[in-house]
């Protein structure tokens, strides 16, 4: 059975929000970002015109885009919007997956027989326009591949099905950019061999690109010919990751639980942003010498910063830590987990910041996760 894979995108999704709360902004280039020494966290087609991008650091942007306005951003509101887009687009189909805060993968497959999948996406792309009043756009094909860059090409609002018997020849004169996995370092190394375009990656021998490129050759050559197996996987909230630590001897050292909670919430962090995971919510436990059980727990805007998570960590310690007994256990957990990348909520940091967390990530990656830190969770007693 050939398989109907919807790939659904809310277009600019920041700067539709700010919109949202703000009607005067719409038409106005907008920039959503951290002060000057701040990053583009999104930023609107009007800017984008002139050659503004994500990641982007926004005095660049601000001198490609001299009009444009910088607004902080509101993550609590937008991660209160994407819960309600979810919920919304739940109700209506068999299998979703949250793949970011703003788009969405559904498995239709077999749907036809009862509804045509291109009429009924269309209908929840409408429900969820009519009820938060953000734009979306959707691509439905036959892979998550083909449909994900389907939605690519069909911004803004737009609506795209690519056909089995299509995929090629929607593939085939596109960039290679396109393919969601290239970035620019396998960009460049395929553009100085010639190869620029879908169609000449796929004819490339498979062997070759495995050699260039090891594993990723392979998978490079399946998703250029429009091969992608990948699952929808079910979306869950709960989604969690955790530490525990029990005292050899029970304690009243705060000082020392905060830096042993530290250290931990450092290492869950580096967790989330090595798997691609942003949390909406952190939980706080302690266990006191005559094992009463206390739990803390508060949402939070979507993020894998430390910074921001030690912040509610040590809030909901100073909650749930309400007497003066010795602590047996301390754990922390984050929860409601939704795939993201790290930049989505640094509207505060500075290109530095985000700097910082890049080369910590690459020594963790490299040495382990405790190979450095800061010095305040080190000290564990």
């Amino acid at each position: 059975m050939t398989r109907s894979i919807v790939h659904m995108d809310l277009d600019t999704y920041f700067v539709s929000c700010e919109r949202l709360k703000n009607p005067s902004l719409k038409g106005v280039p907008l920039i959503i970002g951290g002060g000057d020494r701040g990053v583009v966290a999104s930023c609107s087609y009007e800017t984008r015109y002139f050659g503004v991008r994500s990641a982007m650091p926004i005095k660049m942007a601000l001198r490609l885009c001299p009009e444009a306005k910088v607004i902080k951003g509101d993550m609590e509101m937008y991660s209160n919007m994407s819960h309600t887009v979810t919920e919304i687009i739940q109700e209506k189909v068999p299998v979703l997956e949250k793949a970011s805060i703003d788009e969405f993968y559904m498995d239709l497959s077999g749907m036809d027989k009862f509804f045509g999948c291109y009429q009924w996406t269309t209908e929840i792309a409408e429900s969820v326009s009519k009820n938060t009043g953000l734009p979306i756009s959707f691509a439905l094909s036959t892979n998550k591949t083909v449909s994900k860059i389907g939605t690519g090409e069909s911004k803004p609002i737009g609506r795209f099905e690519i056909q089995e018997q299509n995929v090629k020849s929607f593939l085939n004169p596109l960039s290679i950019k396109k393919i969601p996995m290239v970035g620019n370092v396998t960009f460049q190394l395929l553009s100085r061999i010639g190869i620029r375009n879908i169609q000449s990656l796929s004819e490339m021998p498979v062997d070759v690109l495995h050699q260039l490129l090891g594993k990723n050759g392979s998978e490079l050559w399946k998703k250029a010919n429009g091969i992608d197996e990948t699952p929808v996987i079910p979306y869950s909230e709960r989604k969690s990751i955790s530490k525990e630590h029990t005292f050899t001897q029970d304690t009243i050292d705060i000082s020392g639980i905060k830096s042993l909670l530290s250290g931990m919430v450092e290492q869950l962090c580096f967790q989330l942003r090595k798997e691609k995971w942003l949390t909406s919510a952190v939980v706080i436990k302690i266990r006191y010498s005559n094992f009463d059980t206390e739990t803390k727990q508060c949402k939070v805007p979507y993020t894998s910063s430390d910074h921001i998570l030690l912040q509610y960590a040590f809030e909901l310690l100073a909650k749930a830590y309400t007497r003066r007994m010795r602590i047996r256990l301390i754990g922390i957990k984050f929860t409601g987990l939704v795939n993201g990348c790290h930049q989505m909520n640094l509207f505060e940091d500075t290109e530095e910041l985000i700097s910082l967390y890049q080369t910590m990530d690459k020594i963790k990656m490299r040495f382990g996760a405790t190979s450095v830190g800061r010095a305040s969770g080190l000290i564990i007693k």
